[in-house]
């Protein structure tokens, strides 16, 4: 594969893995948490724990690690080479989207698992999981945003210089 095929592939991986977490927080945000807001603490605690065993599947797991990985590799193929910023924005976009999810939703999550009366599992889980989705959500539609921009500012054909 040539370096500017290799470039391609790698920043258009990047690029779909960014959009198919950005596109996964979006819809918990505009969708699943407000559709799951009007159910009872108990329908809500269940059907989050459920979600939360659900997600951890391979599939998902490549979007989650190969958009900051892959557009780490990018943002490296592309050093020296016009739209270099933008995939450098990127990459800290998509770390600090993944850095939320590790620190804050996951925590989070696993606390709804625990044993307890639904409505303080809740009251304890449903604001600032909601608060932080929408704070991930943006970071991976800005890195998805830069990802884009930093491929069209590419050459066509020709060695990025």
């Amino acid at each position: 594969m040539t370096t500017t095929a290799s470039r391609t592939a790698t920043s258009t991986a990047a690029t779909i893995t960014t959009g198919l977490l950005a596109g996964t927080f979006y819809v918990f945000a505009c969708a699943v948490m407000p559709g799951l807001g009007r159910s009872s603490d108990e329908v809500y605690v269940e059907v989050m724990r459920n979600i939360n065993e659900v997600i951890q599947n391979p599939v998902f797991l490549l979007s989650f690690l190969g958009a900051p990985v892959l557009t780490a590799v990018a943002a490296w193929q592309l050093r020296g080479a016009p739209g270099r910023r933008w995939m450098w924005a990127a990459l800290a976009a998509n770390v600090l989207a993944f850095l939320v999810t590790v620190l804050i939703n996951i925590p989070l999550n696993d606390a709804l698992m625990e044993a307890g009366d639904p409505a303080v599992l809740r009251e304890e889980f449903e604001g600032a999981w909601v608060g932080w989705n929408v704070v991930r959500g943006v970071l991976s539609t800005v890195g998805l945003g830069c990802l884009a921009w930093g491929s069209v500012r590419q050459p066509a054909g020709g060695r990025a210089a």
